[in-house]
């Protein structure tokens, strides 16, 4: 389970239509609405210049948030959409769904790398190169891993770690359907022309 799922701080918006929106954006907030669940859909706003500067970070919209708004209770939400300016590409409105422990998500999970000291290859002075950091995965709401784990023992120079070698948290699957690359290890620069030169003269 992830230790610590952000906070999504947001206000309650006083009515709700095209007029309440225009209403909320000229005091410098953009509108949203909360819905799904059991409850009732919530009409909410955040400052302009915070959700700017989260959508700046990247991964908005694939990220679990834990929703505050004084009032009511604390929520599990995904967002599903955010509308923007069609000429300046600003955000102008924001959709967040709620979530059961139940529904699943995509969510971008951190690859940690273990066992780095019993890696045949690297204790060469072969290099670990990381294709990919962190792995989409479909999750369900309620059991989120907190990262997935590759085990290095063992591994050689040109061994190429797969997500096929990789135990994934159970109920966790790839949103990709082929057996993509995470990461390999190559040979050192010093290495690789050492070899090359064994394999000319190995010719001669």
């Amino acid at each position: 389970m992830a230790n610590e799922i952000p906070d999504l701080e947001c206000q309650v918006r006083a009515g709700t239509g095209k007029g309440a929106a225009r209403s909320a954006r000229r005091e410098g907030m953009v509108p949203g609405v909360v819905f799904g669940g059991e409850a009732d859909p919530l009409a909410i706003q955040i400052p302009f210049n915070k959700l700017l500067k989260m959508l700046k970070a990247g991964r908005f919209k694939s990220t679990l948030w834990n929703l505050k708004v004084e009032g009511h209770d604390d929520v599990r939400v995904i967002c599903r959409d955010v509308q923007r300016d069609v000429v300046k590409d600003l955000p102008t409105h924001f959709d967040l769904m709620r979530l059961r422990r139940t529904s699943l998500i995509n969510l971008y999970i951190p690859v940690e790398f273990i066992n780095e000291e019993e890696s045949v290859g690297l204790k060469r002075g072969g290099v670990l190169t990381v294709v990919r950091p962190e792995v989409e995965l479909v999750v369900t709401a309620g059991d989120i891993p907190e990262k997935i784990t590759v085990d290095l023992a063992g591994k050689a120079i040109g061994d190429v770690i797969h997500i096929s070698d990789v135990v994934l948290p159970e109920g966790a699957k790839p949103t990709i359907d082929r057996d993509f690359v995470i990461a390999n290890i190559s040979a050192p620069s010093g290495l690789k022309s050492a070899d090359n030169e064994a394999e000319e003269e190995a010719a001669e």
